[in-house]
């Protein structure tokens, strides 16, 4: 099993027939009558710029309900494992309603466990699912089929990270959906996009591989080192990233074609009619196509850049970087440190705290391109010192000189970190578990901070089915 799992599965039939049976009726309109779902505890109403208070979105029992910037956007979301489900997830936060559409067996990463959360999900699915709602559709049967439908001409967006040419042959594609739907915005995923690579397995470790950052991560080979991959499924997290990009861009460019300017409706609403504005004409929506290798390349930032302009691939450098030096883990009395001195300035500081002033002045060290020349040398150097004393004692000092320093975290430090300079990152959603009591879920919080209109996590991961037969679909 892959690290972030596959975005296109061989282990799976890589068709809609993997979001199978449903345990409700299928394909029956729900009456606009229905009573509103429940709100979510604990929050105010804050009025988000794209907030419409004729189209509610979900609520959960008990709970006071956050208005965010994406209220009002409802999104079909057929998308399993990580990079689809991250990027809805952050939509969620944001206010969207998102409706989570899996098979009888649900997403995958219901089964990757342990670990698991508090309610017994697994944490791996809960990571990458809270403020969703999941309902079940059995594309292998037509009733299935025709409710995929009616959830994806109902909504402003449809995400799916399907082998390309799935969702065309169950008449669920971008063309047929948006015939129905002008508005949709329809985002697809896929490894190697839809067209000479189609057929490639898009998983993020493949792409890692073949993408180019596993040459520059790791250890050199004359230290021993091998080709390796990034701790966390990485290139499905900026994938991810870059559908939601792609997505609020499109919305944006929508609101627009239906008239509305700057700031939504000529009343200063976000004028959403069902697709537009407030008489129901409609901006036209688009296909928004996010591939791995592409999201991995652009982020590949300077590296790639070097390459197109040297023709000269760089190589790995174990923590230490190309152009900037020092630049990288040290070993202390105790444990590594990180060192990030990117100015002759912050050099200089730097050689007086561990008591070798005159390095600044060595021609060897003099300025950025000469140590970057002279690197393994000052990296013996400044190892000699750093290595009789503690890291902390270093990082106090160096930290007072106002030189980046920091120590080599776990996950849990990094967590407790974050907490004590008071980021908000960890974000606490009520959820019941099977003996009925209510818990408190932690997940990481979406890293943006809005003034006006704030993420906000309600609602728990869902269980599988969980809002099939409801009838809040109008």
């Amino acid at each position: 099993m892959t690290t972030g799992g596959p975005v296109t599965q061989p282990e799976q039939p890589s068709t809609p027939a993997a979001h199978g049976g449903s345990a409700a009726p299928s394909g029956t309109a729900p009456s606009p009558q229905a009573a509103e779902p429940p709100r979510s505890a604990g929050h105010e109403r804050t009025l988000g710029p794209l907030d419409d208070d004729a189209v509610e979105a979900p609520r959960s029992a008990g709970h006071e309900r956050t208005i965010g910037p994406l209220d009002g956007i409802r999104v079909a979301d057929f998308s399993r494992v990580l990079a689809g489900p991250y990027a809805t997830m952050i939509l969620a936060d944001l206010g969207a309603d998102v409706i989570k559409i899996e098979s009888p067996d649900g997403d995958g990463t219901r089964q990757w466990s342990p670990p698991v959360n508090a309610v017994g999900q697994s944490t791996y699915f809960a990571g990458v699912n809270r403020g969703k709602r999941s309902v079940v559709c059995d594309l292998r049967s037509e009733a299935g089929i025709a409710r995929a439908r009616e959830l994806a001409t109902s909504a402003d967006v449809v995400i799916e990270n399907f082998k390309p040419g799935t969702m065309e042959r169950f008449g669920l594609g971008y063309e047929a959906v948006s015939a129905a739907n002008p508005g949709v915005v329809y985002c697809s995923i896929s490894g190697f996009g839809d067209t000479a690579g189609k057929d490639l397995p898009g998983y993020d470790l493949l792409v890692q591989a073949v993408g180019g950052l596993m040459s520059i991560t790791g250890q050199p080979d004359d230290e021993g080192g091998q080709p390796t991959k990034v701790g966390v499924a990485l290139v499905d997290i900026l994938t991810g990233l870059n559908a939601v990009i792609g997505i609020q861009a499109a919305l944006r460019a929508r609101d627009r074609a239906s008239g509305h300017g700057p700031h939504g409706g000529a009343d200063g609403t976000s004028g959403r009619g069902q697709h537009g504005s407030v008489d129901g004409t409609v901006g036209r929506g688009q296909h928004v196509r996010v591939t791995l290798l592409g999201s991995l390349l652009s982020a590949l930032a300077n590296q790639a850049s070097s390459t197109l302009e040297t023709g000269v691939s760089p190589g790995r450098m174990g923590n230490a970087h190309p152009s900037i030096s020092p630049y990288e883990t040290f070993r202390a009395e105790d444990q590594p440190l990180a060192l990030a001195v990117g100015t002759d300035g912050q050099f200089a500081r730097m050689c007086r705290v561990i008591g070798r002033p005159e390095l600044a002045e060595d021609p060897r060290f003099a300025d950025n391109p000469s140590r970057v020349a002279h690197r393994a040398a000052l990296r013996e150097l400044l190892e000699e010192r750093l290595l009789t004393r503690p890291a902390a004692e270093w990082i106090a000092e160096f930290t007072a000189e106002q030189i980046p320093a920091g120590r080599v975290n776990t996950i849990a430090q990094a967590i407790e970190l974050a907490e004590s300079l008071d980021l908000g990152i960890v974000a606490e959603t009520p959820a019941q578990g099977a003996d009925g009591d209510t818990r408190a879920l932690r997940s990481i919080a979406t890293p943006i901070s809005l003034s006006a209109t704030p993420a906000s996590y309600g609602t728990p991961p869902p269980a599988l089915g969980e809002h099939d037969g409801a009838t809040w679909l109008r």
